[in-house]
C-alpha cells in the first residue's frame, strides 16, 4: 500500500513507537509489571503462570490489544467520512450510528424494568448490552442505506444521519426521564467508554467484525481518491457513485458500530485523528492516509488509555475525558500553527 519510498521511514518510526507503548500500557496498572515478565507470558503455559502472569494474559493483553481495535477503526472511519462528505467535521459517528447504539443500551438498561423481575436481570449482561447496541446501530444503519440508495445528494445523508441523531437522543431522554436512579448510574457509566471489559472470546468476535470493516475500507480507496476531485468529476471518471458511496458507508458502520457496541461511546479520535495525520504526513493519497491513520490511532489510543490507568494507583478514568483532554488541545495547536487545514 505504501508506494512513496519518502514515507518508509515515518512508517517505521510509528510501528516502532506502537509496539514500545504497547508494552509500556501492558506493564503499567494498579501495579507495576517488568517488561521480562511481559515478555515470560508468552513462554509460559496457563497452568505455570504466577500472578502478574495471570493479569498480564487475562486482563492487560485483553485490554491493550482493545486500545489498538479501537483507536485504528475510529480513526479510519473518521477518515472515511471526512474524505465521503468533504466536511473536515465529519467523524464516525455522524451518520447516527453511535445514537442508534445508544438507543438499543438504553432500551435494555432503562427500559428493562418494564419486564421486572428475573428477566429484566438476564437482560442486563455484557452480551445484551453488545447485542442491544449493534442491533440499534443496524438499524440505523438500515435506514441510512435506503434513503442513500434514493438521495443524490451526499451532504443530505449527511443531515438525515444528524436528523436521527436528534431523534434517538430524544428517546433516551424519554426513558432517562422515567428511570431509577440506579439504572441512570449504569447508562451513564456505559456512556464514559471502556477498554478493559472484554475477554479473549468476545475480543475473537470484535476482532472478525474489526477485519471486514478493514478490509472493506481497503476496497474504498480508489473510490476514495476520486472523491477527492469532486463528485460530479468522478462520476465523469466512471466511478460508480452510489455502489462506492454504499461500500464506504457500509465500512464505516462495521467500524464505528463494532465499536460502540463492545467499548461504548469513544469521542474525538475518529474526528482528530485523521486532521493529525494530514498535518504530519502531508498528503491526501488515501494509500498512505489509510495505514498512517490505522497507526497514529492505535498509538493515541494506547497513550490515553496509559494516562486513564492513573497507574499505581487503583482508580481509572472514563476514557471519553481523556481522549478529548488530550487531543482537543492538541489538535488546536496543530491548526493554529500550521494556518492551514490540508483536505
Amino acid at each position: 500500500m505504501i508506494t512513496n519510498k519518502s514515507y518508509k521511514i515515518p512508517f517505521l518510526i510509528l510501528a516502532i513507537l506502537l509496539l514500545l507503548l504497547f508494552l509500556v500500557n501492558v506493564s503499567l496498572g494498579s501495579i507495576s509489571i517488568p517488561l521480562k515478565t511481559i515478555i515470560n507470558s508468552f513462554f509460559t503455559t496457563a497452568e505455570n503462570y504466577t500472578n502478574q502472569e495471570y493479569i498480564i494474559q487475562n486482563y492487560r493483553l485483553p485490554k491493550a490489544f482493545t486500545a489498538i481495535l479501537v483507536g485504528s477503526g475510529l480513526g479510519i472511519s473518521g477518515l472515511l467520512m471526512q474524505t465521503l462528505f468533504r466536511n473536515p467535521l465529519a467523524g464516525p459517528f455522524v451518520l447516527g450510528i453511535t445514537s442508534g447504539a445508544s438507543l438499543g443500551v438504553a432500551l435494555v438498561i432503562m427500559g428493562s424494568s418494564i419486564f421486572g423481575g428475573l428477566l429484566a436481570t438476564f437482560l442486563i449482561s455484557k452480551w445484551s448490552i453488545v447485542i442491544a447496541a449493534s442491533l440499534g446501530s443496524f438499524l440505523v444503519l438500515l435506514t441510512v442505506l435506503i434513503v442513500s440508495s434514493r438521495v443524490r445528494d451526499t451532504m443530505a445523508i449527511l443531515i438525515i444521519g444528524l436528523m436521527f441523531g436528534s431523534i434517538t437522543a430524544a428517546v433516551v431522554s424519554v426513558l432517562s426521564y422515567f428511570s431509577s436512579a440506579e439504572e441512570l448510574q449504569q447508562y451513564i457509566f456505559w456512556g464514559f467508554g471502556s477498554l478493559g471489559d472484554l475477554q479473549w472470546n468476545e475480543l475473537k468476535v470484535f476482532t472478525i467484525i474489526y477485519c471486514i470493516g478493514i478490509l472493506f475500507s481497503i476496497a474504498s480507496i480508489k473510490a476514495l481518491n476520486t472523491l477527492l476531485l469532486g463528485e460530479n468529476y468522478a462520476k465523469s471518471l466512471g466511478l460508480k457513485l452510489k455502489q462506492s458511496r454504499l461500500l464506504i458507508i457500509i465500512a464505516t458502520s462495521l467500524l464505528a458500530g463494532t465499536i460502540t457496541a463492545f467499548t461504548g461511546p469513544i469521542a474525538f479520535i475518529g474526528l482528530a485523528v485523521p486532521h493529525l495525520t494530514r498535518q504530519i504526513f502531508n498528503t491526501s493519497n488515501h494509500k498512505i492516509l489509510l495505514p498512517a491513520v490505522f497507526l497514529f490511532g492505535a498509538i493515541i489510543m494506547l497513550i490515553c488509555d496509559s494516562i486513564a490507568q492513573l497507574p499505581s494507583t487503583d482508580y481509572t478514568l472514563p476514557i471519553n475525558a481523556i481522549t478529548s483532554l488530550i487531543g482537543a488541545p492538541v489538535v488546536i495547536w496543530l491548526l493554529v500553527r500550521k494556518k492551514k487545514m490540508i483536505f
